[in-house]
């Protein structure tokens, strides 16, 4: 793994050195102020580079293209809210997405896999344990965003979300947020309604760089990546991990998010 990520500068391999708790308290500090930490840098030259070329030719034949209009909540409706309301305006998303597997033996299933990076992520986000995910679609997915394409405003599902840039486009494509937006308790529809209509002082823009692992609090942060512009298409690989072990989606969720379910 030293040849894949920079333990030099990321002691992951190193659990419980005052090197490696130094790194879990500066990135614990940033979830809980900003919302998010990356680890710029995360891997070696060429390994990215490296990673795309072996995707590509999946992505550019096999890759499944899911373009929908949507609300930020992916629901038709919420509780306490009336058809029209602008909390739940219409946006639309497309993306090309690569299972996980469609690219056995890759260099990103085995980063997914590093348990000494999985350790690190646990304790960064104050959890005991994580467990990768065991379905075999969606423990990582590989994204492209293509010229014209945007992944549009939305929550996610989980707590915390894990990403890995692979490949940056060529304009565009800059990853805009607003942390805790809502909270489990107050799910703030004046303030998602004036986000959609771009009144929100509070929005932030960060460009992230291809070797960066971003985590962020999604599921009460508000995102989406901007529209793509030129010929590289942007490829970021989406990880997911869990508290519990064994988890995997439904037969409808593989249908829904990739058009088949094995």
């Amino acid at each position: 793994m030293r040849d894949i990520l920079d333990l030099e500068r990321y002691p992951l391999d190193r659990p419980g050195s005052v090197e490696w708790r130094r790194l879990v308290d500066r990135c614990s500090a940033e979830l809980a102020e900003h919302g998010m930490f990356n680890l710029a840098g995360l891997l070696r030259p060429g390994v990215a580079e490296r990673a795309v070329q072996d995707i590509q030719p999946v992505m550019d034949m096999a890759s499944h293209t899911h373009k929908r209009s949507h609300n930020i909540y992916f629901k038709p409706d919420m509780p306490g809210l009336y058809a029209g309301h602008p909390a739940l305006q219409q946006v639309e998303t497309v993306s090309h997405t690569v299972c996980a597997d469609q690219i056995p033996g890759s260099v990103v299933l085995a980063i997914y896999g590093y348990a000494p990076l999985v350790q690190f992520l646990a304790a960064t986000m104050g959890k005991r344990e994580l467990h990768p995910m065991q379905d075999p679609l969606a423990r990582v997915n590989v994204m492209a965003y293509r010229t014209g394409e945007t992944l549009n405003w939305h929550f996610d599902r989980s707590e915390f979300t894990t990403t890995l840039l692979l490949q940056e486009p060529e304009a565009g494509g800059e990853f805009e947020y607003r942390s805790e937006l809502r909270a489990d308790d107050d799910p703030n529809y004046e303030g998602v309604a004036r986000l959609l209509e771009g009144r929100d002082p509070k929005v932030k823009r960060l460009r992230l760089a291809a070797g960066n692992l971003n985590v962020f609090r999604g599921k009460n942060t508000a995102h989406r990546v901007t529209c793509v512009q030129g010929s590289r298409e942007r490829m970021i690989a989406v990880f997911s991990y869990y508290e519990k072990s064994g988890v995997v989606f439904s037969e409808e969720e593989r249908l829904g998010f990739y058009g088949r379910a094995a």
